[in-house]
């Protein structure tokens, strides 16, 4: 009898640091018993200096490759910004900035990609472009497809995965929309990753939220784990102000749903556990991305206690509703030290 597979726990190691330096980061993460982590915002060389990982250089991506095999650590996925831009080049009122799709895939996606080579990930964390503020989302479906298209494709060409998240205020901001984006790109190196925060923190209830998850099961690959407790003084616009949300928690003290959708999970986890490893991840990842002290458009910040509350949380579920995962105990230390 084949056993059921445990799940991969993941971070955004930028989460944990309050300097953003990878050895403040790398750090945190070894002594909470973690192998995986994501990285975003870094300060490789401890000099002050703070950038996105597709804007290191190929010394500083040498080095930060060097240091995470020093801590033990692999890289999950590449924390990116692709899609996160304006589908159209039209002026809406919004700050969000356009990029022509032949420019950004010499600029932002070949980065990208330059990157998840040099770490050595198949998975790249991508998003669904901002349609024009005010229209309904669903409307450009069909041209967020195109684009998301090429953005996979380029991924695809170099052998890795484009996993598309749910995000508010762009056009994939709920579990219909991004699997109708999944069908029509239709392309077998993209998936999707499921992030209940994303959902919840557009003032929807954990019903809501389970249901958009069950509606994006067919194209999902890998999770974010965010809970948001939605605040019911707060007047609801029908779009997401980033720079204010305010009421993220550990997960199952939010109005994410999450004990339903890993109870599901547990009962497609072999079969989920098998695309993506035919695909070339390890695994099924359930990465950490709290945001416990803050987090806004372009990423979030939980402090190494914050870090530690929201993994205690997230073992916690698992083990009420029977998920297997692994941290490090003294056996991978003895194995690591050669004993």
């Amino acid at each position: 009898m084949t056993s059921t597979p445990a799940v991969l726990i993941s971070a955004f190691s930028d989460e944990a640091a309050i300097s953003k330096t990878a050895v403040e980061q790398f750090s945190v993460l070894a002594a909470l018993g973690l192998r995986y982590y994501s990285p975003r915002f870094v300060d490789v060389t401890g000099g002050g200096t703070v950038k996105h990982v597709t804007e290191l250089t190929d010394s500083e991506l040498s080095k930060l490759k060097e240091m995470q095999g020093t801590y033990g650590l692999s890289v999950t996925s590449i924390g990116s910004r692709l899609g996160k831009i304006k589908l159209y080049d039209r002026d809406d009122g919004s700050h969000n900035r356009y990029v022509a799709l032949d420019k950004y895939l010499q600029t932002d996606v070949a980065a990208t990609i330059r990157v998840a080579k040099a770490l050595g990930t198949k998975l790249v964390r991508g998003f669904s472009f901002y349609h024009p503020k005010g229209e309904a989302p669903g409307t450009h479906i069909d041209a967020a497809a195109a684009s998301i298209r090429v953005l996979a494709e380029a991924c695809g060409k170099e052998g890795l995965v484009y996993g598309l998240e749910v995000e508010a205020n762009l056009v994939g901001q709920n579990g219909r929309l991004l699997q109708m984006l999944a069908d029509k790109v239709n392309c077998e190196n993209l998936v999707c990753i499921y992030d209940g925060g994303n959902i919840s923190s557009q003032n929807l209830s954990p019903l809501v939220c389970y249901e958009e998850y069950l509606a994006m099961t067919q194209c999902l690959g890998w999770f974010h784990i965010k809970d948001y407790k939605v605040d019911p003084t707060l007047p609801w616009t029908g779009v997401v102000d980033e720079e204010r949300l305010k009421n993220f928690v550990p997960v199952q003290q939010g109005d994410s749903g999450h004990e339903w959708i890993l109870r599901d999970l547990a009962t497609r986890l072999g079969e989920l556990d098998s695309k993506m490893q035919a695909l070339g991840a390890p695994g099924v990842f359930l990465e950490l991305e709290p945001h416990l002290k803050g987090g806004g458009q372009f990423g979030g910040y939980s402090g190494p206690d914050g870090l530690g509350v929201a993994l205690r949380s997230l073992c916690s579920l698992l083990d009420y509703v029977g998920i297997d995962y692994h941290l490090r105990d003294y056996g991978d230390i003895r194995t690591d030290r050669g004993i």
